[in-house]
């Protein structure tokens, strides 16, 4: 039996899988590697408010073309 799969595995970031949801509905955009923008360097959430979650892990950001927003900036909170 043959697989019409192919056995190679290419891991991708989640700024590449942000980046190639975005193509799937008609948006440009381009990856950034983590920590290379200057968004990634300040604070996720308010730490003055009981809800707020403590464990923030920034997973990298996803710059934007012909778009009033420039970055998304994707976190997960654990």
């Amino acid at each position: 039996m043959h697989d019409s799969e192919s056995d190679t595995f290419v891991p991708h970031t989640w700024p590449e899988k942000v980046s190639h949801m975005l193509k799937e509905i008609g948006v440009d955009s381009i990856p950034k590697e983590r920590g290379t923008d200057s968004v990634e360097k300040g604070d996720y959430y308010g730490r003055s408010f009981s809800q707020t979650p403590r464990m923030i892990t920034n997973q990298g950001c996803v710059e934007l073309k012909n778009s009033n927003i420039d970055v998304i900036q994707i976190i997960q909170k654990g």
